[in-house]
């Protein structure tokens, strides 16, 4: 379309927004990320969004080519921005999300409630045996979680001395029946968890302090794939900022959608309420997303300013 094409879909900076691509990463927060941003760029831009499922790796390359414009929900892939950042210069840095994922171990609250030393993981020593179950012997159970994730809590029992067996259910879903079966028995159970996802929104979790990273463990790793020295795997698991990331030629082509989503912020409770409401209660996406944007007009406006 022509710049000064100012049809009913222009912007008030006099700019029309015409298509955006949005891919959509194969998880329910980046479904809520994306169903929301298309409620705003439609409703109050007048953009027609395409939503495009590329892999989180695949995506570098369809941004690289213009295929996509935007993707609002990325965990940090740094070897690809060396590669279309900082090299090709195809694909450009969007800021942080405002969403901040974590992974950490995890309790029912009402465990919490009963024993508050359960704060730090040193009020676990001594008490394991409280969290026995048929696969564990007369060791606590510790439920790891889906063996493709990034996880080292194998090497931390061992690193930190606790008196857990390591068990696996296998994927997240066998994980989670697991965990929320006992949940719902009211039982202890301890297990590998992370925000955000939906499920907190259903389940009143809360998390065991691992030891503070600190410059003295900076060099401290999260995943154990690596193997070696279980003392190297001794630290709380990092905070991971999730950017946003554009096409270098959305970002220079002067849309206001690329304004509008340079602005994006929401937090991991906006996210994870309605992921639940798509994943967990089966909501349209699109419904899902127009009910949030309607219950947070203010968050929304800061965005347009």
């Amino acid at each position: 379309k022509d710049d000064d094409d100012s049809g009913g879909s222009a912007s008030a900076g006099g700019k029309d927004c015409g298509t955006v691509v949005l891919n959509e990463q194969a998880w329910a927060g980046s479904t809520a990320n994306t169903y929301i941003a298309k409620n705003v760029l439609e409703d109050k831009l007048g953009c027609q969004v395409e939503i495009t499922k590329l892999a989180e790796i695949h995506v570098f390359q369809g941004m690289a080519d213009g295929k996509v414009d935007a993707v609002l929900e990325d965990w940090q892939h740094v070897d690809q921005y060396k590669q279309y950042i900082d090299k090709a210069g195809t694909v450009v840095q969007g800021g942080p999300l405002g969403v901040e994922g974590h992974i950490g171990w995890f309790i029912p609250k009402y465990l919490m409630d009963q024993h508050p030393e359960f704060k730090t993981w040193e009020g676990l020593k001594g008490k394991e045996s409280l969290f026995k179950s048929p696969e564990s012997g007369s060791q606590g159970m510790f439920l790891g979680g889906d063996p493709s994730y990034v996880q080292k809590d194998k090497e931390l029992i061992d690193a930190l001395g606790l008196n857990f067996k390591f068990v696996t259910a296998g994927a997240e879903p066998a994980q989670v029946a697991r965990w929320s079966q006992l949940y719902k028995q009211k039982k202890p159970v301890i297990f590998y968890w992370y925000t955000p996802q939906y499920l907190n929104q259903e389940y009143d979790l809360a998390e065991v302090q691992l030891p503070p990273r600190t410059d003295a463990n900076k060099d401290c790793k999260d995943d154990a794939k690596a193997g070696g020295d279980p003392n190297q795997y001794k630290c709380a698991y990092d905070v991971t900022i999730i950017n946003k990331l554009f096409s270098k030629k959305f970002a220079d082509s002067g849309s206001p959608a690329y304004d509008m989503l340079k602005k994006m912020k929401l937090t991991n409770d906006d996210q994870e309420q309605v992921a639940k409401a798509i994943a967990g209660d089966h909501q349209d996406p699109d419904q899902a997303g127009a009910d949030w944007v309607k219950a947070n007009q203010d968050k929304v406006n800061a965005w347009l300013q």
